[in-house]
């Protein structure tokens, strides 16, 4: 197992990824394209990244954004570069994602743990698009409606009307490692056990996520950044952006095994995730990947376990929205004495 060192806020990152045409990908995860960087486990890596909002048009994006009333100045040079360079194949996802990173030492059977130690913006703005036939009432709207949607970066909120404005919580929404090498490659919309599209609102600064790892070199990738979501992400997106994200990657030897679904944590919360067609299954996988941490984390019978679901875990839709539905269960760390006592410790050092 890795060392759990966690860099300080301001030091530098081990490794810098640039979004250039040569180190992202459109539409795709997959486990057969050559990494764009090599780290060890325990390194830090800052990652650029750039939405596909503004390069799946038919405009160029500062013709699109410019319509808006967005400068050229504020448009990414990466954006530009890789809207004439990097074409969409057929049957790919919409995202652009930037990787894959090679992590030393990892092997099928391990697993990744992805800590995130920031979440930079890029633009000031982003954008909400949906229409008809998407997200999770397809039928509601007649017309496609796309929201370019300014930010108030100093005050921290997205400007979406003149009476609304709604706090923002960046995070990547494609946190993902290569899908097995028999599969090859997946789209980009579908989450899995292997991450993906999981769109789960919790994964900002602070926070850690768990995936289990089915190549050499666990093959990570990230993109589909997001300035805010609620949870369900219902209209099919949310405000889509490009962000920078530094995150730690650690391999854990042997550990992901045993493992089904992704599952995070952060400081308040432990999450269980779970997937399906539909939001019965993703909740009773949800519900059994609970109740199989509770198990081995407070020593519970079967039952026990379930009853403390009931009790004391809280079922909410992360995204109903991309083929594949994912609900997690918040898992409150106050529950165990050990964490409380070590979260009121934290709570007077910070203090």
């Amino acid at each position: 197992m890795a060392a759990s060192r966690v860099n300080p806020p301001g030091y530098p990152p081990d490794a810098t990824l640039r979004s250039t045409p040569e180190t992202v990908v459109w539409g795709y995860i997959r486990a057969d394209r050559a990494p764009v960087l090599r780290i060890r486990s325990g390194q830090t890596v800052r990652i650029d990244t750039v939405t596909h909002q503004g390069l799946n048009t038919q405009d160029d994006p500062v013709t699109y954004f410019g319509a808006a009333g967005i400068t050229p100045a504020q448009v990414l040079q990466d954006a530009r570069d890789i809207y004439p360079t990097l074409k969409r194949e057929e049957g790919a996802g919409a995202h652009i994602i930037t990787g894959p990173i090679y992590i030393e030492g990892a092997q099928a059977g391990d697993m990744l743990e992805i800590r995130v130690l920031d979440v930079e913006f890029r633009v000031p703005y982003g954008v909400n698009a949906t229409g008809p036939d998407r997200g999770a009432v397809p039928d509601l709207l007649q017309q496609s409606a796309a929201k370019v949607i300014k930010l108030d970066l100093e005050r921290r909120v997205a400007l979406f009307s003149a009476d609304v404005e709604v706090p923002l919580a960046p995070f990547m929404g494609i946190v993902a490692v290569a899908p097995p090498p028999e599969v090859v490659r997946v789209s980009t919309k579908p989450p899995g056990a292997f991450g993906g599209n999981i769109d789960f609102k919790h994964l900002t600064a602070g926070s850690t996520l768990y995936l289990p790892v089915f190549n050499e070199g666990a093959l990570f990738y990230t993109g589909d950044g997001h300035a805010v979501q609620g949870d369900g992400e219902v209209d099919g997106t949310a405000i889509e952006i490009s962000l920078t994200p530094t995150l730690q990657l650690i391999v854990h030897k042997g550990a992901g095994r045993n493992m089904k679904w992704p599952r995070a944590e952060d400081a308040a919360h432990y999450y269980s995730m779970g997937m399906g067609a539909d939001l019965d299954e993703a909740l009773k996988n949800a519900i059994r990947e609970a109740v199989g941490f509770l198990q081995h984390k407070a020593d519970l019978s079967p039952a026990e376990a379930y009853a403390l679901c009931s009790l004391a875990v809280d079922f909410s839709i992360g995204e109903a929205v991309n083929n594949v539905l994912m609900v997690y269960g918040a898992i409150p760390k106050k529950l165990f004495k050990e964490e409380e006592k070590m979260m009121s410790v934290r709570g007077r050092q910070d203090g």
